[in-house]
């Protein structure tokens, strides 16, 4: 018996209820198996903090709030 049967089997004597959330939990495995793996996603992180350090030393460190805005009313 291969392990998709024995499922097939097991899910037979459950409710309604808890083959939804059986069926809630094979999406989420399939979801799981489209993200990439912690490698790539560290490969990708480290990336981005290269990019940001390219920046580093411009900011004077003098912050002014409503330079942010470009709106009066914003302010």
């Amino acid at each position: 018996m291969t392990t998709a049967e024995r499922i097939f089997e097991e899910a037979r004597t459950l409710s309604e209820c808890d083959l939804r959330e059986v069926l809630d939990f094979v999406g989420y495995l399939k979801s799981r198996a489209r993200q990439p793996m912690v490698n790539e996603a560290y490969v990708a992180a480290e990336t981005d903090w290269a990019e940001f350090e390219q920046g580093a030393g411009l900011w004077s460190g003098k912050f002014v709030r409503e330079a942010c805005y470009d709106r009066k009313i914003l302010r």
